[in-house]
């Protein structure tokens, strides 16, 4: 069982914690975590992308030229595609890009990407993350203190504001609720950085 100190918001160890071997302490499948990346990626896009082929834009009804005789290439249309104001090949249309995973995929995908950062000793405990106000240089000093100075993503057990507008800020710097997190952003942050009581709400629902 993977066991992690537990720090305050000034880096100074506070106590330890053990971690759920049925989340942080499984051998990572690689295959499910790279299927839901690349559906959480397609998932973001809008797919509103559309151009017009030859039969959409305007003109070209009147063949330019006589077929035969003019010592020119014959030509049937001034909107085909090699023409100047002429229709796109193959253009591309709105369409869905999202496509669904299975949930015990998904599941199994978020257990690989937990232990994964567990595994790289990247996962960084925090007994409490709160703030008495919006400010972003309290989680810069945080970040610094818990030694993530880097890509980092904070989770929460609710949504505080406070926290959540100080952090938004830093570049590189995610906010989430448990309910929020996905594979995408725990593996491409630096450092996985929980609240204690988020960490047993994470425990809750994937235990």
């Amino acid at each position: 069982m993977p066991n992690v100190a537990v720090l305050d918001m000034a880096g100074k160890k506070v106590g330890t914690v053990d971690l759920c071997d049925s989340i942080f302490g499984i051998e990572p499948n690689a295959a499910v975590m790279h299927q839901l990346v690349v559906s959480y990626l397609a998932n973001q896009r809008q797919g509103t992308q559309s151009a017009l082929t030859r039969s959409e834009v305007s003109g070209g009804g009147r063949k330019p030229w006589r077929q035969k005789g003019t010592g020119r290439a014959r030509q049937g249309s001034t909107r085909a595609p090699q023409w100047y104001h002429g229709g796109v090949v193959f253009a591309p249309k709105p369409r869905d890009y999202r496509f669904s995973v299975n949930k015990k995929v998904r599941r199994l995908a978020m257990k690989s990407a937990f232990s994964t950062k567990a595994l790289s000793t990247d996962v960084i405990v925090v007994d409490s993350i709160a703030l008495d106000a919006i400010k972003t240089k309290s989680i810069v000093n945080m970040l610094s203190a818990v030694g993530s100075e880097k890509k980092a993503l904070i989770v929460l057990p609710t949504v505080d504001e406070k926290v959540i507008k100080s952090a938004r800020n830093i570049a590189g710097v995610k906010t989430a609720q448990v309910n929020e997190l996905n594979v995408y952003d725990i593996l491409n942050a630096d450092k996985l950085i929980i609240a204690k009581d988020a960490l047993a709400k994470i425990e809750e629902v994937y235990a």
